[in-house]
């Protein structure tokens, strides 16, 4: 199995996405193709002795800025490090990619090269927060701003199939995001999102509001792209800030100093269950193919381990996973229709 990865992309260019790929070498085995400039990822290469490892390096004379329009991106940069990154796993070069450069870009090119599955209209991203159960995937987290409930009921299945098969839930509990938990609530969209689901085979527990992300009471957001990245987003933010007070006042006094050194390891702990680097990035699911999308500021860790998250998805069959899922709730839904007639 290969990855490939975007090594151009990113606010930090090939060194910090160069070494992540070397690392997740080292570290799981897993071979990479880094695509982009060949100067300058050789040079990164050498820099970290990895010229051993199971690396190859592919030549892509554009970048895909992290601002630039996605339709920019896929009509006049065809040498991106991102196009040809796609066009190695659409020829079996490698199975799946992986980039932290500009997500809309990442999306078009997705779906404009290795196309959809079947039964999906639209991809969506698939965000894992951490909750006090574990792992709760958020997802649309910002692929589709303004889809119809069927794209909703789509998003939910591929997050059931991507929580059961990457983040191990046996029968995960899926929910869908509202303004209360009381049947009827809600605007249309998520109205008529409700009654599909609440038909499908799906262990669907109802609405549910935004305190429940993190509750552990689901194990399954669905929910808008346009919503689920200001979700996203006011969690970053709030992880963030929760961080600096807690450091702020640890530091104040001698005893909150005292107490920090005692607490030292349960901090770790804790930082630990909350790094987003833990799942490298988020998957766009419904792409005929794999593909990790990464924060643009990734660290090392977090390019890490989105390749072995990604070699994750192809070695557990999500795909194959989803397109039986797909047909399963399609001919449950045939069924209602025809016992009705």
């Amino acid at each position: 199995m290969k990855i490939a990865v975007d090594a151009m992309g990113g606010d930090f260019g090939p060194a910090v996405v160069v070494e992540g790929a070397v690392t997740a070498a080292g570290e799981f085995g897993l071979a990479s193709v880094l695509v982009g400039d060949r100067a300058a990822v050789e040079r990164e290469i050498v820099r970290l002795k990895a010229q051993d490892l199971p690396i190859t390096v592919r030549h892509a004379g554009q970048v895909v800025g992290m601002a630039e329009p996605p339709a920019h991106a896929l009509r006049r940069k065809r040498d991106s490090s991102l196009r040809v990154a796609a066009e190695l796993c659409k020829e079996g070069e490698c199975q799946a990619l992986v980039s932290a450069g500009n997500t809309g870009a990442a999306m078009a090119i997705g779906m404009h090269v290795l196309g959809v599955l079947p039964g999906v209209d639209r991809p969506a991203i698939a965000a894992a927060l951490p909750s006090l159960s574990g792992y709760t995937i958020l997802i649309d987290a910002g692929a589709n701003v303004d889809p119809k409930p069927r794209h909703l009921f789509q998003v939910a299945v591929m997050g059931h199939v991507y929580s059961r098969d990457i983040v191990g839930k046996d029968n995960p509990r899926v929910g869908l995001l509202s303004v209360g938990e009381e049947e009827g609530k809600g605007n249309e969209l998520t109205k008529e999102a409700f009654e599909e689901l609440r038909t499908s085979s799906l262990n669907f527990i109802g609405n549910i509001e935004g305190r429940d992300i993190y509750n552990g009471r689901c194990d399954v957001v669905v929910t808008d792209g346009f919503t689920g990245n200001v979700c996203l987003k006011v969690s970053e933010s709030l992880a963030e800030m929760l961080t600096e007070m807690i450091r702020q006042e640890l530091g104040r006094d001698n005893f909150s100093l005292a107490g920090a050194v005692l607490s030292k390891r349960a901090f770790a702990r804790m930082k630990r269950r909350v790094d987003y680097t833990e799942m490298g990035g988020a998957p766009l699911l419904g792409i005929n193919g794999a593909s990790i999308i990464c924060h643009g500021a990734s660290p090392v860790k977090a390019i890490k381990n989105a390749v072995r998250v990604a070699a994750e998805w192809v070695t557990s069959g999500v795909n194959e996973h989803i397109k039986t899922a797909l047909e399963a709730e399609t001919e449950l839904a045939e069924g209602r229709e025809g016992g009705r007639e």
